[in-house]
C-alpha cells in the first residue's frame, strides 16, 4: 500500500523554517563581521593619531630639549688670535715694518708724534670661506707677517669663518661643514684655532670638489694638535655648529660687520683693517702691509690733534 508522503521529502513549512534559520544565521555572521571590521577600523584610527600625536610631541620636544648650538669663545662671530706659532715651512715673505703709527706718519709734527704705550693695535678682520681661492692666497701671502704683528702686540687679528660657497661643492656643503669644524676648534680647543684655520686654507680643496668629509676634518684636527680631541672630534662628526654658520653668515652679509660702522660682507674673501676693507691684491703682502700701515697711520692722527706750542709774550718795558 502505497503512501502519498515521501518521508525523505521535509515538509514546506520545516524547509522554510531552516531557510529562515539559516538566514539569521548568515545575517548575524554578517553583523558580528560589520562590528568587527568597524571595531578594527576605530582602533587602527586611535592608533594612527596616537602615533601622529606622538611623533608631533617627540618632534616639539626634541626641539625644546635641543636648542641651536652655539660656540664659545667667538664674539662677534669671530676668533682673535693672540698667540701664533708659525709651522714648518709656512710661506716666506719680504720682512715689513710693524704697522705703528710712528712710521706710517713720520710727516706728522714731532708733537703728533704718539709714545709706544698710546698706540692701540689696529683690529684686522679676516672673514674666510674654507672653499675660497681669495681667501687661500690670502693666507698664504701674509700669514708670516700677520704672525709678527701679532707677537709685536701691534695689531689683534680676528678670523670670522663665514659659508657662502655651501653649493659648491657637489652638494656635500663643505664650507658650511668647514666653518662648523673650525667652531668646534674653537670651543673646545682654542689654543689650536689658529694652526686648523691655516691648514683649511692652506691646503683647501679645489672649488666644485667633494672636500673633505666631517672624518677627515675630524682627522685633521687631531693632527694639529687639539686638546679633548674626542669633544672636538665629536662636535665635527655631529656637526654642532652648522646652525650657528649659517646664522653667523647671514649677520655678516646683513651687516654692519664688527669694527664698522656700514661695511657688510660682499664676498667669499674679505679683510677689515681699522673698519676699512682692504680692496688690493690678495696675494701681494708689500700691498697689504702698506694699507695697514696707512690705515694705522690715519687711526691715529684723524683721532690725535698735536699739543700747541705756547707763543711767549713781550714782557713790557719798565
Amino acid at each position: 500500500m502505497s503512501s502519498d508522503h515521501t518521508p525523505n521529502i521535509p515538509a514546506a513549512r520545516n524547509t522554510r523554517d531552516a531557510v529562515r534559520e539559516k538566514a539569521q544565521q548568515v545575517h548575524a555572521q554578517q553583523s558580528r563581521a560589520r562590528i568587527m571590521r568597524r571595531i578594527i577600523i576605530g582602533l587602527v584610527a586611535i592608533i594612527a593619531v596616537a602615533s601622529i600625536g606622538t611623533a608631533v610631541a617627540f618632534a616639539v620636544g626634541s626641539s625644546i630639549s635641543k636648542p641651536t648650538l652655539s660656540p664659545s669663545g667667538m664674539d662677534g662671530d669671530g676668533v682673535t688670535v693672540s698667540d701664533v706659532t708659525l709651522q714648518p715651512g709656512s710661506t716666506e715673505v719680504p720682512a715689513t715694518p710693524t704697522p705703528t703709527p710712528s712710521e706710517a706718519g713720520a710727516s706728522a709734527s714731532p708733537e703728533a708724534t704718539p709714545t709706544a704705550e698710546a698706540v692701540q693695535p689696529t683690529e684686522i678682520h679676516i672673514y674666510v670661506d674654507y672653499l675660497s681661492t681669495g681667501a687661500a692666497e690670502f693666507e698664504r701671502a701674509n700669514a708670516r707677517q700677520l704672525a709678527g704683528w701679532i707677537k709685536e702686540g701691534a695689531v689683534t687679528v680676528t678670523y670670522h669663518p663665514v659659508a657662502l660657497l655651501t653649493a659648491s661643492s657637489n652638494g656635500t656643503k663643505y664650507s658650511l661643514r668647514a666653518a662648523s669644524a673650525a667652531a668646534c676648534v674653537a670651543t673646545h680647543s682654542p689654543g689650536q684655532f689658529y694652526d686648523f684655520n691655516h691648514e683649511l686654507l692652506t691646503d683647501q680643496p679645489k672649488l666644485d670638489s667633494d672636500g673633505r668629509t666631517d672624518v677627515q676634518l675630524a682627522d685633521l684636527a687631531v693632527a694639529v694638535g687639539v686638546e679633548n680631541a674626542k669633544k672636538v672630534r665629536s662636535c665635527i662628526e655631529k656637526q654642532d655648529f652648522v646652525s650657528w654658520a649659517k646664522d653667523a653668515t647671514t649677520r655678516a652679509l646683513e651687516g654692519p660687520l664688527p669694527g664698522s660702522e656700514d661695511l657688510k660682507l660682499n664676498g667669499e674673501a674679505l679683510v677689515v683693517v681699522g673698519g676699512q676693507a682692504y680692496v688690493g691684491a690678495m696675494d701681494d703682502p708689500a700691498e697689504f702691509s702698506q694699507f695697514v700701515l696707512t690705515t694705522a697711520s690715519d687711526e691715529y692722527y684723524g683721532e690725535t690733534e698735536p699739543t700747541p706750542t705756547p707763543t711767549p709774550t713781550e714782557t713790557p718795558a719798565s
